[in-house]
């Protein structure tokens, strides 16, 4: 007996994603206003104090937190949504993945501080570094390891 059904002999996978396109747009989207929720952190820090060394690291550390903890949570859900969803090992490459970026971020900060001149706009072009270059990282990162999707296996299922 020979399957008819085009569909026969493959095992679905996992709802799928909207493309690469449509996942860069959603990521980027997610993004932007994860980006205003860690800058906005940031800030607000900065304003109550921690604008100098060591207070200014602990104050980005904590936006990244922030900001990266929203951003994981809405990409899981609008941008990844066909991903894998394996509790425990998922998050366990969420939290590997956001820690190397955590310290990427804190470092292209600093280092920023440290090479800039003076300026109104120091800490801010700093922050839009770091900020940059954390987000290419975990786009990366996220959509082709925590949250990568099912291939769809073929089996065949053809008896003589």
């Amino acid at each position: 007996m020979v399957a008819t059904d085009p569909k026969a002999g493959v095992t679905a996978a996992a709802p799928s994603s909207p493309g690469l396109l449509g996942q860069l747009i959603r990521f980027g989207l997610i993004g932007g206003f994860c980006a205003l929720v860690d800058f906005g952190v940031y800030q607000g820090l900065r304003a109550l104090g921690m604008d100098a060394t060591p207070w200014v690291d602990i104050a980005r550390a904590l936006s990244f937190i922030v900001g990266t903890t929203t951003a994981f949570f809405l990409n899981r859900k609008f941008t990844f949504a066909g991903g894998r969803q394996e509790g425990a090992r998922q998050i366990g490459s969420f939290v590997l993945l956001y820690a190397v970026t955590f310290l990427v971020a804190v470092g292209v900060n600093r280092t920023m501080l440290h090479v800039l001149p003076e300026s109104a706009w120091k800490a801010t072009f700093g922050w839009v570094v770091s900020q940059a270059t954390a987000t290419m990282i975990n786009f990366v990162m996220l959509k082709w390891v925590v949250f990568r999707e099912p291939r769809a296996i073929a089996t065949s299922k053809e008896e003589n």
